[in-house]
């Protein structure tokens, strides 16, 4: 049960706010919204009692459950007169989600820009809430005190609007596309080197071919030699014994 908790640590609140209404709902997406292990929504708004608060006296806490998933502290503090005041956990909470949004647009992450997007004057506290972010795991990566920058291996992945699905959809869309340009340019790529082994074949026989021709051609041409050899040969032993009867009688 305790790895189950730890591998979705929403799940309590999931089961909570299944008989939850209003106020106690709301209750609920606040204690979801201070937990220290909970950075991702998404399941609490779809929930059917959770979207009511949309609308009555606890719709600021569906909104400051949007901007939990959805936002950074800087859309906070742009809404604060339509929103409750956070608690000190959740204030740490939205900074940490804000850091993890900054680490999945940018590998390198300039103090300047978490400073002003964390509203903090101090690098001091910066710097003890970017290592709080790598305890939490849901950043990897490393100070670099020198460059005054956040270098991220790794990110959180945070909550996608639904606004947003239709971008990603067409992202998805042309890197299938890319893809499938990839695979026709292998495949041509194939078919050209198939084409080209067939006519080395090809080639190779042709020559084999020729080869075999010739030498037989050879052969036959040296069989005709060792034959008109043979019957010059037969000749001139015929000519060589006639005059050596010749040469016989001649003396007898």
């Amino acid at each position: 049960m305790t790895s189950e908790k730890a591998a979705n640590p929403l799940e309590p609140f999931l089961l909570l706010l299944k008989d939850a209404k209003h106020a106690g709902a709301a209750s609920i997406i606040n204690q979801a919204l201070s937990s220290p292990n909970v950075y991702v929504f998404g399941e609490l708004l779809q929930l059917p009692n959770v979207q009511e608060l949309a609308t009555g006296p606890h719709a600021s806490v569906f909104q400051l459950l949007n901007v939990f998933a959805y936002g950074t502290y800087k859309d906070y503090k742009a809404s604060t007169a339509q929103l409750p005041d956070l608690s000190p956990a959740q204030l740490t909470k939205l900074r940490h989600l804000t850091v993890v949004s900054l680490a999945t647009r940018s590998k390198c992450i300039p103090y300047s820009v978490l400073l002003e997007e964390l509203a903090m004057e101090n690098v001091r506290n910066l710097e003890d809430l970017i290592i709080e972010v790598i305890y939490a795991d849901i950043i990897h990566g490393k100070l670099d005190q020198k460059k005054q920058q956040l270098e991220v291996d790794y990110a959180l992945g945070r909550d996608i609007h639904d606004n947003v699905l239709t971008e990603v959809l067409q992202v998805l869309q042309q890197w299938c596309n890319g893809c499938e340009g990839v695979l026709r340019s292998i495949e041509e790529q194939i078919n050209k080197a198939n084409t080209f082994k067939e006519k080395q074949n090809q080639q190779r026989i042709s020559l084999e071919d020729e080869v075999i021709n010739i030498k037989k051609t050879i052969k036959t041409s040296q069989q005709q030699d060792l034959d008109e050899a043979m019957v010059t040969d037969s000749r001139s032993d015929i000519s060589i014994d006639k005059g050596v009867k010749k040469a016989v009688k001649t003396k007898g």
